[in-house]
């Protein structure tokens, strides 16, 4: 009898590990996302606006981020692939730029894809 509450707590803990598990494990199909987008980001303590679509004939997502000004390169082109990587790729890709970065009117205008 001394016994009891030890086997009673050992029975207890084997039959908790016998139950099947709520969690469903997904896994990425390795292939990109070319579903247009338009997210609001917050970066840095602020709200940018990021916009991008896939152009099958460069091969690339067309990226632009509103609300940084023309000195911001820097962080748009890191606000932009971070996202891409996030929304667009597949497990284990980055977004990478693939042009040189363009200010024009208030946004910064660049391609971007998968590597």
């Amino acid at each position: 009898m001394k016994n009891l509450p030890l086997l009673l707590a050992a029975a207890l803990v084997l039959a908790a590990c016998a139950q099947k598990s709520d969690v469903t494990v997904t896994r990425s199909t390795g292939k990109v996302v070319t579903k247009s987008r338009s997210e609001p980001i917050f970066y840095n303590g602020k709200t940018y606006q990021l916009d991008f679509s896939y152009l099958e004939s460069a091969a690339a997502f067309d990226m632009k981020v509103s609300g940084m000004s023309s000195k911001q390169q820097k962080d748009a082109v890191q606000l932009a692939t971070s996202s891409l990587a996030y929304f667009a790729c597949p497990d284990g890709q980055k977004g990478r730029l693939a042009n040189t970065p363009e200010y024009d009117s208030g946004q910064w205008l660049m391609q971007a894809r998968c590597a």
